[in-house]
């Protein structure tokens, strides 16, 4: 299944330059025509055409010519690669997605998802240095590094391959609360229903071979509380269900729930995921939180390190025998796939 979501959303003429461009970039032609249109809706075509086609990797921009009076554009496409290294890239890409998705056919529609969610945590490094390819999928499935659009991409031309219906989506900057770029992640279908999957921001918070799913199957109610607003419109995410530690049994409402999990979780020597469900998580309620935590801790002579996700209420937490008490930490991802810790909660 392959979802060509933005193309549906274009008036006709707009699909005829999708069409016009889609054909030119898949034969690497150094230009072609299409209908001339203004300077922004060519640009914009050209970018959701590559949302839609993340197949399209080798594309990071264009230009274009014409005669006052034309009806017509000549784009000048600009390559990555010379063509050689397109069809070379093209091949290995091909044989990758291939390699990558044959293990996950037979899954159902959420075990797939999470077996390309889990595919990027565990081997796709967020690239500081925003490479160009970090951009395209040739970033993580060839180099291993991406950022935000990358992995984005990545997903989808996975979820294409699991016949999983998936958009990329496009979140603004907001340069008052210092937000400098745009986001990317994306929107899924499972059993009909539509969620927000955003691998980027789980993959920055993944770590000690710990994967977290903070943002995997959530609502728009949840998902925006810590994103910014849509640049353009996909599918409302309605359903508040189906997150990741909901269906996991890791989503709380009761004190003595969390005690209990953190006493088992002492006993085993692993780590504690666990989402808080039982209303809002203010300062209180909090404390009460990290009180039974560190009771349990206390139990064993260790002390427990919490990191939160304050907008998401989700908990990790680390139990320690050489630290001389408990430690909490704030953490958010910012939009460039930056951890940022913080002390939680002030007053």
């Amino acid at each position: 299944m392959q979802t060509y979501f933005y193309y549906t959303k274009l008036n006709k003429t707009q699909q005829a330059v999708y069409y016009a461009m889609l054909e030119g970039l898949q034969s690497h032609a150094a230009s072609f025509s299409v209908p001339r249109l203004s300077d922004k809706e060519l640009m914009e075509i050209h970018f959701l055409l590559r949302l839609d086609h993340p197949e399209i990797f080798y594309s990071e921009g264009i230009t274009w010519r014409y005669y006052e009076q034309a009806s017509s554009v000549e784009v000048v496409p600009k390559y990555l690669f010379d063509k050689k290294k397109i069809k070379m890239h093209e091949q290995a890409m091909t044989a990758r997605v291939e390699k990558l998705t044959r293990p996950a056919i037979k899954l159902s529609e959420t075990e797939k998802l999470q077996y390309v969610h889990d595919f990027i945590c565990s081997n796709v490094t967020y690239d500081k240095l925003k490479k160009q390819y970090s951009h395209e999928i040739i970033g993580p499935l060839g180099q291993g590094v991406g950022v935000c659009e990358g992995i984005a991409k990545t997903v989808k031309i996975l979820c294409d391959a699991l016949d999983i219906w998936c958009v990329v989506a496009i979140g603004e900057a907001n340069r008052e609360k210092e937000i400098k770029y745009r986001h990317a992640w994306n929107i899924v279908r499972v059993s009909g229903q539509y969620y927000h999957l955003d691998v980027t921001f789980d993959n920055s918070l993944s770590r000690e071979a710990t994967i977290r799913y903070d943002y995997f199957l959530l609502d728009d109610t949840r998902f925006f509380r810590d994103h910014e607003p849509l640049v353009w419109p996909v599918p409302a995410c309605k359903d508040g269900d189906n997150f990741y530690y909901r269906q996991k049994k890791l989503s709380f409402t009761k004190m003595e729930d969390v005690q209990k999990r953190a006493q088992q979780a002492v006993k085993k020597g692993k780590p504690l995921i666990f989402h808080w469900r039982g209303g809002g998580l203010s300062k209180d309620v909090f404390q009460e939180l990290m009180q039974a935590v560190e009771q349990e801790a206390s139990k064993k002579d260790l002390h427990s390190k919490v990191s939160v996700n304050v907008p998401q209420a989700v908990f990790y937490i680390t139990f320690q025998s050489n630290a001389s008490m408990q430690e909490i930490i704030e953490e958010h991802v910012e939009a460039d796939g930056e951890v940022v810790s913080e002390e939680p909660l002030s007053e």
